[in-house]
């Protein structure tokens, strides 16, 4: 298979008028223990820095309900003078449980509400589909499920509505677990190894790198606030365990 491109829609900013910090909305494959949220704020070299407000468990509506989302504005409120404010948008997993009590209507307009009200503050969303889970059909080593489909576009739809950039993460996660196989991306799972969702602390790193350059290549004036790691970004897209 050929080397896995990066996946990104946006247009890329020519400058950085300041140092970026980022703040990380999602669920628990963005949270601390269990997503790449750690991950990604691992790269950041000063004076860049980050904080993971991801929440396991949540939904578009849960994470604006127990007060969360209040913490990722108020983040923006504080800072957005001094720093280049991004923020991380990622969700899908629980928003899809038939027990989640929201539609899919309703998890697209929360995610545009969500990127809208980050552009009001003078913050720069990055609408971010969702990580991949790592499954397999039984007896198959590749052709990983698409379980996040509809989710992935309607990040996308949801970036493209309001101006702002998508990070397609999901695809460019299936597409990764997919190349390298279902015994390699299992060296991800979380706890016990069969938590095919979560990320035990090598996941994040792999997959907090991908993130990493993924932002990168939407904005590139970005690249020198993030520590390079040539040896896991060449795993990572030329379809190689890391």
């Amino acid at each position: 298979m050929a080397a896995l491109s990066a996946v990104v829609i946006g247009r890329p900013t020519a400058e950085c008028s300041k140092p970026p910090a980022f703040f990380l909305a999602g669920d628990s494959t963005t949270a601390i223990d269990g997503g790449w949220g750690d991950g990604l704020l691992a790269t950041l070299k000063s004076p860049a820095w980050g904080v993971n407000i991801g929440k396991s468990g949540a939904t578009t509506a849960s994470f604006r309900a127990g007060g969360y989302w209040a913490n990722v504005t108020q983040h923006l409120k504080d800072n957005v003078a001094k720093f280049d404010s991004y923020v991380t948008i990622s969700f899908g997993h629980n928003d899809q449980k038939e027990t989640s009590g929201v539609t899919f209507e309703q998890y697209k307009a929360n995610l545009i509400k969500f990127a809208n009200e980050v552009k009001d503050l003078g913050g720069i969303p990055l609408l971010t589909s969702s990580l991949t889970r790592r499954a397999f059909p039984s007896g198959q080593d590749h052709n990983a499920t698409d379980s996040l489909h509809d989710q992935r576009l309607a990040a996308i739809d949801a970036a493209e509505a309001t101006g702002s950039t998508a990070i397609d993460l999901n695809a460019a996660s299936l597409a990764y677990v997919d190349a390298i196989g279902k015994t390699a991306a299992y060296a991800y799972n979380y706890g016990d190894g069969t938590d095919t969702t979560h990320l035990n602390a090598h996941g994040a790193v792999v997959f907090g790198r991908m993130m990493a350059d993924l932002i990168i290549r939407a904005k590139p004036c970005l690249e020198s606030y993030f520590v390079p790691n040539e040896t896991l970004s060449s795993a990572i897209w030329n379809n190689q365990p890391a």
